[in-house]
């Protein structure tokens, strides 16, 4: 081969691993964005009925697929708002060339900076307001809304500059870590909405936890529930060919980790557990029909 042909080839193997690249780094960052969310979210969730989620066992995929649900409405708003933002845009720079347009963004970048003070005075006063509900939504929002326009107003002043309608320009490496401060707080505003989102899902299922398998449960010795659990137990006939002695109504299905079913009762109250059954010869189960006809 001559060397412009390994040369041509050399350049054809890069351009290759460089999309390799510009793909691959992408789907990486997605699909680890996707876990997060899937795993405070889930976390959120069982932490409600007690349970540590890393004692489930779940599996990165599960966590993945739990995902969109808490992402739809931060996906959504954030599509909306960027595409409204992309209008104000476009409408901004058709009227660079006015008079008092460079000292309309100024004021506007102060007054970002002035909101980006007021979300550091929220960031650091934790110790007064961390118990506030809405803290950890307000603060990243208040901070994502003061960078992002103080950002904007510093990158449209670089603009003018370039365009010869003003005379200093601030410096490209603020403009950049404001952008960067704004995706951390959507980042942390983003985790917030996950988490609230898997922690309403568990009160939902807890108030009506029509929705979980219904199952019926056998087992060898008794497990000696209290009476607070609300679910029935009764004694088995007793037969020469069968190891099961008892069994127990009124129970839901919540997950089924790597050796363990998690079983929740019909009703719930403030003194309601969560039931750990390991999946071996044990136990015997009986899922239930649902309540309306074929």
């Amino acid at each position: 081969m001559s060397e412009t042909g390994e040369q041509q080839g050399g350049a054809q193997l890069e351009r290759w691993m460089n999309v390799l690249g510009s793909v691959i780094a992408p789907a990486t960052l997605l699909g680890a964005l996707l876990f997060y969310f899937g795993y405070v979210s889930s976390r959120a969730q069982y932490d409600y009925f007690g349970i540590d989620v890393d004692v489930i066992g779940l599996s990165t995929q599960d966590y993945v697929m739990r995902s969109p649900q808490p992402l739809l409405v931060p996906l959504l708003v954030l599509a909306l708002l960027g595409a409204g933002l992309i209008a104000v845009h476009a409408v901004i720079r058709r009227r660079s060339d006015r008079p008092g347009f460079a000292v309309a963004v100024k004021w506007s970048t102060v007054i970002g900076l002035v909101i980006l003070g007021a979300g550091l005075v929220l960031l650091f006063a934790y110790p007064l307001l961390g118990e506030w509900p809405y803290y950890p939504l307000v603060t990243p929002l208040v901070l994502a809304a003061g960078g992002a326009i103080a950002a904007y107003g510093l990158g449209t002043l670089r603009f003018l500059v370039r365009a010869g309608r003003s005379a200093r320009a601030p410096q490209r490496g603020v403009v950049v870590l404001l952008w960067a401060a704004v995706v951390a707080c959507v980042f942390w505003a983003t985790a917030t909405i996950a988490q609230w989102s898997g922690l309403g899902l568990a009160q939902q299922q807890a108030r009506d936890p029509v929705n979980l398998p219904s199952v019926i449960v056998d087992t060898h010795e008794r497990l000696f529930l209290p009476d607070e659990a609300h679910v029935s137990e009764s004694a088995l006939p007793v037969a020469e060919d069968d190891v099961f002695r008892f069994r127990y109504f009124g129970l839901r299905l919540l997950i089924v980790g790597d050796d363990r079913l998690f079983l929740i009762s019909n009703e719930w109250d403030s003194h309601s557990t969560t039931l750990v059954l390991p999946i071996d010869d044990s136990i015997r189960l009986q899922f239930q029909f649902r309540n309306f006809p074929p």
